[in-house]
């Protein structure tokens, strides 16, 4: 069998998984410190939050696919997905800081029109455009599925290692820059200036593939242009690689949204916002240790399936033992539970690009539909509606509990209440993932097929098609 074509150096690689630097200055800040940044420094009640939230969620739901069929429709100098990534964080940037300088002199009802209109501005335009270009980058720079794997892993190690820099610092630096609402003002400034660098130097370190390499011949070419929103809606739903890493994906960013109620956990349980960070190191490292080796195991077990599996069962059975620790009141081991559950979930998060590049080639393989673009829409879709479905939710059980952040010490309801959420719900979401992945093997659905065609395992199915 003939050696899968190698196209890119590795500093494309590195390059291009540094662009999750940028990502994650909004991710991680907005799911980390965004709740309590609006209750407890803005004094916003966390149910009215939580439910402008929800309502944010309804204009992400079509934007996605809008945006993921923008992409595909796209022919510049830059190609189809840069022009979105590169330009799209001029408005992250913008409307990040928006969220994070909400003037406490204005009326109650200004503040959340205010924090509405630029979370949403944030989330349902500019992020999408961002994020879909970035993540459909994986299918448009390389068809060799070990270089796909090993731009997944770059990612995501950028992605920690940005999430756990945010996370172990903010508080501490909000308050080196005067505290308050100005605090985190000038916190949101810097972290967007520094998104905007990154994104912009990540956006130029690779360069797409042309129509003709990736479709070879015009035939498949013409028939790429052949679809309408609708029909773009319908090739997603049809195929159940895409709905299964969709559901993953929301369910992922949950458990995101849940963790970050760390933030909470560690000042009103713990007595220390602080140990937020520590709990950071414990997620982040073992997370970043994975997907180091991530590449090098899925190269031996020939395959993501079974990795993706099996570390995802490791995952679950740890955050099982750190719901005990934790209502047990011993630390130390919930420390060390939570860092064998990362550790079992680094691997998906480092093959995951590769994995969807693979269910949109099980688009092309039923459908002859190519795809990639809208295909990767399954990333901010998750990100969006499930991290923010989960601050929605997270907001309104704090308010259901009684929590309020003008209190120094909260109600017995809202410490059971952060028990559940920090503890129970993580491990409940886990379990689920597990049994999606379980079923989640593309790889074999797409051999079948090339074998029912005629088609070399190694072949492309572009290639095929000549």
């Amino acid at each position: 069998m003939s050696k899968e074509k190698t196209y890119l150096k590795w500093y494309n690689k590195v390059g291009y998984g540094s662009g999750d630097v940028a990502g994650n200055v909004v991710y991680a800040l907005l799911t980390s410190f965004v709740m309590i940044y609006l209750t407890d420094t803005i004094g916003m009640n966390a149910g009215i939050v939580g439910t402008l939230i929800a309502v944010s969620k309804i204009f992400d739901g079509i934007t996605d696919v809008f945006f993921g069929t923008l992409i595909d429709k796209t022919h510049t100098k830059l190609g189809k997905a840069r022009p979105w990534m590169l330009y799209g964080f001029i408005g992250c940037a913008v409307t990040l800081v928006g969220v994070f300088a909400i003037p406490v002199s204005m009326g109650s009802f200004a503040q959340y029109a205010w924090f509405f209109i630029s979370y949403t501005l944030l989330n349902s335009v500019f992020y999408t455009a961002n994020n879909i270009a970035y993540s459909a980058l994986t299918a448009l720079v390389t068809k060799n599925s070990k270089e796909r794997v090993q731009m997944g892993s770059y990612r995501f190690i950028f992605a920690f290692a940005t999430s756990l820099l945010i996370q172990s610092v903010t508080f501490k630096f909000v308050d080196m820059v005067g505290g308050g609402a100005n605090g985190w003002r000038t916190v949101a400034i810097i972290y967007a200036v520094i998104g905007l660098i990154v994104n912009t130097i990540s956006s130029l370190s690779v360069k797409e593939l042309s129509d003709e390499e990736l479709a070879e011949g015009e035939e498949v070419q013409s028939q790429e242009q052949k679809y309408s929103f609708i029909e773009a809606f319908k090739l997603l739903i049809h195929n159940k690689y895409y709905v299964m890493i969709a559901c993953t994906y929301i369910l992922q960013q949950l458990y995101s949204a849940m963790i970050g109620v760390g933030t909470y956990y560690a000042k009103y349980v713990l007595a220390d916002e602080n140990m937020f960070g520590v709990f950071a190191w414990f997620i982040n490292i073992p997370l970043i240790l994975a997907l180091i080796f991530t590449p090098a195991i899925v190269q031996k077990w020939n395959g993501m399936y079974k990795l993706n599996k099996y570390s995802y069962m490791i995952a679950t059975l740890g955050r099982l033992l750190v719901a005990v620790a934790g209502y047990m009141g011993n630390i130390p081991l919930m420390l060390a539970f939570t860092a064998l559950a990362a550790l079992g979930q680094g691997p998906w998060q480092g093959d995951m690009n590769a994995v969807i590049a693979s269910c949109s080639e099980y688009t092309w393989l039923t459908k002859h539909k190519r795809v990639d673009g809208i295909m990767y829409s399954c990333t901010s879709l998750g990100v969006k509606i499930g991290g923010g479905l989960g601050t929605a939710i997270v907001g309104l059980l704090l308010d259901f509990s009684g929590f309020k952040g003008t209190l120094t010490v909260q109600p017995d309801s809202a410490i059971n209440m952060l028990h559940i959420m920090y503890l129970i719900v993580p491990f409940v979401l886990d379990l689920i993932i597990t049994l999606i992945l379980s079923k989640m093997n593309v790889e074999k659905a797409n051999a079948d097929l090339k074998k029912e065609l005629g088609i070399s395992e190694n072949e492309t199915v572009v290639e095929s098609q000549n």
